[in-house]
């Protein structure tokens, strides 16, 4: 069974292209585009991993990761917060938030596959 990913991104390409990546590494991809459907469809779709940007529409990825951390139900599902926002006050606020990896843009997809699988335990 594959796992499945939820992936909050408002920008579409780069959206596309990270959805395209995990589906290719056997991932089963949710996509949302602001922060306020992210956490809808985190509710709705208990995915294994989620994949937060900072930046969003709505509601920002701080405040997404906040809720769904400090909420029993979800407060298990790992988050990595993906965003071109590096300085360490962003990094540090993520971390508080209860982000369980903060990684920046550009990234390398080798990366962010081997932290999921990391945070994954596969």
């Amino acid at each position: 069974m594959s796992r499945k990913i939820l992936l909050i991104e408002d920008e579409a390409a780069m959206s596309e292209a990270i959805k395209l990546r995990l589906e290719a590494n056997g991932f089963t991809v949710i996509a949302a585009f602001d922060g306020q459907e992210g956490l809808t469809k985190a509710r709705q779709e208990k995915p294994d991993l989620i994949i937060l940007d900072v930046m969003l529409p709505k509601m920002d990825g701080f405040v997404v990761c906040r809720m769904l951390k400090f909420d029993e139900k979800y407060a298990r599902i790992p988050i990595i917060m993906l965003t071109a926002r590096t300085q360490s006050k962003d990094i540090e606020q993520g971390k508080e938030m209860g982000a369980d990896a903060y990684m920046t843009k550009p990234f390398k997809s080798e990366e962010l596959l081997k932290k999921i699988r990391e945070l994954l335990g596969s």
